[in-house]
């Protein structure tokens, strides 16, 4: 036996064995010389009954009327046997309930006490193993309808499946002592594809030790186990839940609070809380949806805003191409200033990815490092710059779909927010971003983490900068030298975000409206460009165009550090009056607006894209260069 606890153990984890130990050890303790130490020493047909016991007694009698169920004296045969299948039935409906009757019957002898064990332990672990493959039959069904699709990305899955593969079967182990907690975890081990053949394993082990001991001490003390059962299945899950509470207290905020490190992630957990602009999109937009949804009203019509851009699915709302677009922009202006970009549907094939980009560049007339990024994406998800084979390699085995390869471009990058109403010969620049990319400066001395974790404002980002660089966190950088730690600009993506407004001039406003009134049912929307220097940017000169964002761009000049929430909202509120506004008047002339059916069925397109493009976010690709002073 210890031999086979051990090579159990090596295979399972420790935990698990000691549990098959234990159960086997109580179970033949409670089958052999327990009774005898039992505090009540009447013979089994002294002992006083139960209402629930009698009415089970009752229902034997009447199934099988040979043997007098009803009394004192043993069942028959027959009745023992349908007995047992009874308290296996009653499991599916009360697994623990159903052991404290079944030790009680076993207390006034009309059952065995290893036949009641048996009969309880053979119907939880069949009703466990039930609920486990009602997960996995009907899980995946379930999570890809509303709402839970509304809340459970697939990226959000994919890590959860992950994590239950790893600890799933502990969990399981554990959640035999923890009443209430049962139902969804054995159901979320099935949804979350937990390997069967552990679970089961744990499932058996936990019933082993678990129905053994129940059944025990309610054979052992008579009905006195109940109320005491009772008590503990109504304070056993608040206990848990409160212990884990403190437990992540104690964790997440004590222990840190004994480091540096510690203290510094701490703070940035705290600004990212009361600052608004590090709140998640969902809590820091629900407001401007709600002024949206007035807009709608006050239209008569919710999606009116989607006649914004005609020359754009949907006014460029959801679910637009990029390569779509830029190419729009060449056929009304083929000299416009765009970066050179070619987009690729990825092959099926993970074999043949890497030469047909590879194609792609190279019949583009690029050449490493170039910008990849999926043709539909939002938020930076998904975008790199790659400068090797193996980084374009790394990049393409999480990539799916339709690609872009676009020229990199260095220099200072700007967003330029342009709106020109219909009735209008010219439009007019209402929002500009400068985008500074953070840097950290070496002393000789600290790691690149360390200076991370001082800087003021990269603190603030510190989880998303250590993870972005984490290949070269034990870096010590020389003095003096310039460590870049992004260089997607995107603010989510670690990009400080400041107002530009002071830059605009004339000449700025007279290039960008060429370029815009050139494509055809464009009037709303922000280009994201870079420029080899601020002088060119102020003259109009030297503008290469990486994107050009429809209506759900923002005037991300409000996310400059220290700017007024209410000012924020002020901006956003008077950006969505303007595009029904000029939605209106596109429509008045023969626009149609995107139906909210259609609007509806492209938001499902991009719920189920969503996981893949977080997927390829996170690839070795993106993590950025030494310091390039054009970018500063």
């Amino acid at each position: 036996m210890p031999a086979f606890v051990r090579a159990l153990g090596r295979r399972l984890g420790g935990p698990f064995a000691w549990a098959l130990l234990f159960g086997l050890a109580l179970g033949c303790l409670l089958a052999g010389p327990l009774p005898a130490l039992a505090p009540d020493p009447q013979p089994p047909a002294e002992r006083p009954g139960t209402d629930w016991e009698g009415r089970v007694l009752g229902t034997l009698d009447r199934l099988d009327p040979g043997a007098a169920a009803a009394g004192r004296g043993p069942l028959s045969p027959g009745q023992q046997l349908l007995l047992c299948a009874l308290l296996a039935a009653a499991t599916l409906v009360s697994e623990d309930l159903t052991c404290v009757a079944a030790g009680l019957l076993a207390s006034h002898g009309k059952i065995s006490l290893p036949a009641a064990m048996l009969a309880c332990l053979v119907g939880i672990f069949v009703g466990d193993l039930l609920l486990v493959l009602a997960g996995r039959l009907l899980g995946p069904r379930i999570v890809e309808r509303a709402p839970f699709r509304w809340v459970v990305s697939p990226r959000t899955l994919e890590r959860s499946e992950q994590w239950f593969t790893a600890q799933g079967a502990k969990v399981v182990l554990a959640s035999r002592f923890i009443p209430g907690s049962r139902l969804p975890l054995f159901l979320a081990a099935g949804i979350l594809r937990a390997p069967f053949a552990r679970v089961a394993v744990a499932l058996f082990l936990a019933g082993v030790v678990w129905t053994p001991m129940l059944v025990g001490l309610s054979a052992w003390s008579g009905g006195t186990v109940l109320a005491h059962f009772r008590s503990y299945e109504r304070v056993a899950l608040p206990a848990i839940l409160a212990a884990l509470g403190a437990t992540f207290v104690f964790v997440r905020i004590v222990v840190p609070l004994f480091t540096w490190r510690g203290r510094r992630l701490l703070l940035s957990r705290w600004r990212r809380l009361t600052r608004w602009e590090f709140w998640p999109a969902w809590l820091f937009e629900l407001p401007v949806v709600l002024h949206g949804l007035w807009q709608g009203l006050r239209y008569r019509h919710l999606t009116l805003f989607t006649a914004v851009n005609p020359g754009i699915p949907a006014g460029g709302f959801v679910e637009e191409s990029k390569s779509a677009i830029l190419t729009g922009l060449l056929e009304g202006a083929p000299g416009a200033p765009i970066a050179r970009f070619a987009s690729i549907d990825l092959p099926d094939a993970e074999e043949a990815r890497l030469p047909s980009v590879q194609a792609a560049i190279r019949a583009s007339g690029l050449d490493l490092p170039v910008v990849l990024k999926p043709d539909v994406g939002e938020r930076g998800r998904g975008v790199a710059v790659v400068r090797s084979e193996a980084e374009l390699a790394a990049y393409l085995v999480q990539a799916s779909g339709r690609l872009i390869v676009q020229e990199y471009v260095s220099g200072e990058e700007f967003g330029v927010f342009y709106i020109r109403h219909p009735a209008e010969a010219r439009g007019r620049i209402f929002s500009i971003t400068a985008k500074r990319f953070p840097v950290v400066v070496g002393d000789g001395r600290r790691r690149l983490e360390e200076l991370i974790l001082a800087d003021d404002r990269a603190v603030c980002m510190a989880a998303y900068y250590l993870e972005a660089n984490l290949e070269r966190l034990d870096m010590i950088p020389a003095l003096a030298e310039r460590v870049q730690l992004v260089e997607i600009g995107n603010h989510c993506r670690g990009t400080v975000f400041l107002d530009g407004r002071e830059h605009l001039t004339p000449e700025l406003t007279a290039a960008i409206d060429a370029l815009a009134r050139d494509f055809a049912g464009f009037h709303f929307g922000r280009f994201d460009l870079r420029v080899p220097s601020l002088e060119q940017f102020r003259s109009g000169t030297g503008l290469k165009i990486l994107e050009l964002n429809g209506v759900t761009s923002e005037a991300t000049h409000i996310y400059a550090p220290g700017a007024s929430l209410i000012a924020a909202y002020r901006t956003l509120f008077e950006q969505w009056r303007l595009a029904f506004e000029i939605g209106a008047a596109n429509a008045a002339l023969g626009a149609p607006p995107t139906g909210l059916r259609t609007l509806v069925r492209l938001l499902r397109n991009r719920r189920s894209r969503f996981g893949t493009i977080a997927a390829s976010a996170a690839t070795p690709a993106a993590v950025p260069p030494p310091f390039d002073p054009d970018q500063e």
